[in-house]
C-alpha cells in the first residue's frame, strides 16, 4: 500500500539497526493529531496562529502566578522588617536603621552573587533582551533563580530599585522555560518571552494593554498579527490572575482633573524638555558601568550601598521602588524638598546603583522621578499664571508618562500606561504631547538610545534588522524538505534502486573518512545515471564521481528557527544543513535538509 501523498510504502519498521540515521520508513510514522509532535511541527510555520494563542494562555497564567508570588513575597518582606507591614514605609524607620538596610542588602547580594560565575549576575530586562537576540530566548535556570532573590532583597533592603524589571526577567524566563521543557521550535520562544513580559507588567501595574505594547515595543521589536495576539492573550490571563488576588482597582488613585487652558501647553513642552534632559542623565549615569567595571565587585557593591545611606539618613523616601511617595506626589501630598530629592536624589542613586553592577528594576523608579519633576514644574507654573495654570498634580502624570517614555524610547507604552493608571482620558492629548518632546530631547538633544537599548552590545537589538526578524519567524522544519534517505558513497546496483523505491527528493552521503563532511545529491541525478544506457551494465556506483548537483553538510537541530540556520551556514561556507534532533541521549535522527536557496526564498521579493 503506497501513502498517496507522500509515495512511501506504508510500511513501519519494528527496530532500526542504525541508531544514529532514521528508519527507511521513518517518514511514515505519522504523528495522531493531538500528539505534542504535531503541535511541534506546527508551531514552526509562521502562521501557527491557534497553537501560539493557546500558549499565550497558558503563559499568562503562569506568569500571573509567578508574580502573584513574587510580590508575595516583597509584602512577607514587610511584615518581617517594615513597621506596619509595608514594605515602603521606610520613614518610619529611624536614621540609623534604614541607613544600615541597603548595606545589609549589597552585602547579602556580594555575598550570593560573588562565589556565580558572571554569566550568572545578568538579570532584569535587559538580560531578557539579550537572551531574545542572541540565544532565541532561551534563559537560563541559575539566572531565574538568582533574579527571585536579588529582586526581593533589592527593594525590601532599601536600595532605590523597582520589581518591575524583576517581574519582567522572572515571567518571560518562565514562559521560555516551558517552551523548552516542551522542546519547542525556537520561533514560538521568541513570542513565549514577549507573553511572559506583557502578562508580567500586566500583573504588576493591572495595566494589560500597556504589557502588551511594553512587550512589542522594547523587548520584541516588531508588530504582527501572530505576535500581538498571543501577547494580548497572555497579558490578559496575567491581569485576571493579578486581579483575582489584588482586585481590578488601578494601580493608584488619582484625582480627576483636565487640561483646562490650552495656555498650559506651552508650560507641558517647557517641563517635557526638562524631562528629557532627566532622562537623558540617568541613562548617562547608568553606562558609567563601562567604565566602574573594572573595579571589584564587592567595591562596586560597597559604593552602591554607601550611597543610599547617605542619602537615606535624610530622606528615606528614595529608597525602594517609591509607590507610597507617587501616590503622595499624585494628590499634592509632598513638599518642595522631598520632591527635589526624589527627582534628581532617586535619579542619582537608581543609575548609579544600575551602573555598580545591581541589576535593579527602574520602571518603578523612573514613575517616581517623573511625577516629582512634572510636580516641581506644575508648582512653577502656578507661582507664575496663578488663574491659567493647571493643577500640578495634572503636571505630575504627565511627568510620570514623560519620564518612562524618554528612558526607555517607547512613546506608545508611555502613553497606554499613563492612561491605564490614571483612567482619565483627559490627559491623553497633553500627554502625548509631553511624551513626545520628552523622548525626542533624551534622543536627539542628549544622543541617548532607549535604557534597555544602551545596555545591549554596541546599542543594538539584534532583532531590529528586518531580515533576521523575517527569518526568526520561521523554524527549521516548516521549510526543510524531509524526503531525505541517507547512504554511502559506495552503493552497488540493489541499493540504488531500493533508494529510489521511497522517491526522496535528496540523499544524504556519508564519506569513510569521519573527518569529511557529509554531502547532499539529488535523488534525481542518481535516477538519471541508471537510466543512462552507458551505465546499463554497471554494478555499483561511487556517488561522489555520478554527474549531479552535490552540496556540502552541516549540522543543525530541528528546533532552530531559519535565522540560525542562515548563520550556520555562513559559519560552516556550505550551502545545505541535514536537520537533526535527538530521540533519546546517544539517539539521533535526520529529519531533513534545507538548502540556503530555501531559506532566501523566505525573504526575497518575486514579483
Amino acid at each position: 500500500m503506497i501513502h498517496k501523498s507522500l509515495g512511501i510504502p506504508n510500511r513501519i519498521c519494528s527496530s532500526c539497526k542504525d541508531a544514529v540515521l532514521p528508519c527507511r520508513y521513518k517518514d511514515i510514522h505519522l504523528p495522531s493529531f493531538f500528539s505534542l509532535e504535531r503541535f511541534r511541527r506546527r508551531l514552526a510555520s509562521v502562521d501557527a496562529l491557534p497553537q501560539l494563542c493557546l500558549l499565550g494562555v497558558v503563559s499568562g497564567l503562569l506568569t500571573g502566578i509567578f508574580m502573584v508570588v513574587f510580590r508575595s513575597l516583597l509584602g512577607l518582606g514587610g511584615l518581617l522588617f517594615m513597621p506596619n507591614d509595608d514594605p515602603e514605609t521606610f520613614e518610619a524607620l529611624s536614621p540609623v536603621i534604614r541607613s544600615l538596610l541597603p548595606l545589609g542588602a549589597v552585602i547579602l547580594i556580594g555575598l550570593c552573587l560573588l562565589p556565580q560565575a558572571l554569566a550568572a549576575r545578568n538579570l532584569g530586562v535587559g538580560h531578557v533582551i539579550e537572551r531574545l537576540s542572541r540565544f532565541q530566548g532561551r534563559m537560563p535556570l541559575r539566572n531565574w533563580i538568582n533574579q527571585w532573590w536579588v529582586g526581593v532583597i533589592s527593594v525590601v533592603g532599601g536600595l532605590s530599585a523597582g520589581r518591575e524589571g524583576p517581574a519582567i526577567h522572572l515571567g518571560a524566563a518562565a514562559a521560555s522555560g516551558l517552551g523548552q521543557r516542551l522542546r519547542l521550535p525556537h520561533n514560538s520562544l521568541r513570542t513565549l518571552v514577549g507573553c511572559g513580559t506583557a502578562a508580567a507588567i500586566a500583573a504588576s501595574f493591572n495595566t494589560p494593554l500597556a504589557g502588551v505594547i511594553f512587550a512589542m515595543e522594547v523587548v520584541m521589536m516588531e508588530y504582527t498579527i501572530t505576535g500581538f495576539m498571543p501577547v494580548i492573550l497572555a497579558s490578559s490571563m496575567g491581569a485576571v490572575v493579578a486581579q483575582s488576588v489584588y482586585g481590578s482597582d488601578p494601580a493608584f488613585q488619582v484625582p480627576n482633573i483636565s487640561l483646562g487652558s490650552l495656555f498650559n501647553l506651552h508650560w507641558i513642552v517647557m517641563i517635557a524638555l526638562l524631562i528629557g534632559l532627566l532622562a537623558g542623565l540617568f541613562i548617562r549615569i547608568s553606562q558609567l558601568s563601562q567604565q566602574l567595571k573594572h573595579l571589584p565587585f564587592a567595591l562596586r557593591l560597597g559604593m552602591a550601598g554607601s550611597a543610599v545611606a547617605v542619602v537615606a539618613w535624610w530622606y528615606p523616601q528614595v529608597q525602594g521602588i517609591g509607590y507610597d511617595s507617587l501616590s503622595a506626589i499624585l494628590v499634592n501630598d509632598v513638599v518642595i524638598d522631598v520632591l527635589i530629592a526624589l527627582m534628581i536624589g532617586k535619579l542619582v542613586l537608581t543609575a548609579f546603583t544600575f551602573a555598580c553592577g545591581i541589576t535593579i528594576g527602574i520602571i518603578g523608579p523612573i514613575l517616581v522621578i517623573g511625577a516629582a519633576a512634572g510636580a516641581l514644574g506644575g508648582m512653577a507654573g502656578n507661582w507664575l499664571w496663578p488663574p491659567l495654570a493647571a493643577d500640578p498634580s495634572l503636571y505630575a502624570m504627565l511627568g510620570m508618562a514623560a519620564m518612562m517614555g524618554a528612558v526607555l524610547q517607547a512613546p506608545l507604552a508611555a502613553i497606554i500606561a499613563l492612561l491605564e493608571l490614571t483612567h482619565n482620558p483627559n490627559i491623553i492629548l497633553p500627554g502625548m504631547l509631553a511624551v513626545v518632546i520628552a523622548s525626542l530631547t533624551s534622543r536627539k538633544v542628549c544622543r541617548c538610545q532607549g535604557f534597555f537599548m544602551a545596555q545591549t552590545q554596541n546599542g543594538i537589538h539584534l532583532l531590529q534588522h528586518p531580515l533576521r526578524q523575517a527569518l526568526s519567524r520561521v523554524a527549521v522544519p516548516a521549510a526543510m524538505e524531509s524526503n531525505v534517505r541517507k547512504t554511502e558513497r559506495k552503493i552497488t546496483r540493489d541499493q540504488a534502486q531500493a533508494l529510489l523505491d521511497s522517491n526522496p527528493v535528496w540523499l544524504m552521503v556519508t564519506r569513510s573518512d569521519e573527518e569529511k563532511i557529509p554531502f547532499a545529491l539529488k535523488a534525481a541525478d542518481l535516477a538519471n545515471v541508471m537510466l543512462d544506457e552507458e551505465h546499463a551494465e554497471q554494478e555499483s556506483f561511487d556517488l561522489l564521481d555520478i554527474p549531479g548537483q552535490r552540496l556540502d553538510l552541516a549540522p543543525i537541530h530541528r528546533q532552530a528557527t531559519l535565522e540560525e540556520a542562515f548563520e550556520r551556514l555562513n559559519e560552516y561556507g556550505v550551502d545545505a544543513l541535514y536537520v537533526q534532533h535527538i530521540t533519546a541521549p546517544t539517539i539521533q535522527h535526520i529529519s531533513g535538509i534545507i538548502t540556503r536557496d530555501t531559506i532566501e526564498s523566505y525573504y526575497r521579493y518575486k514579483p
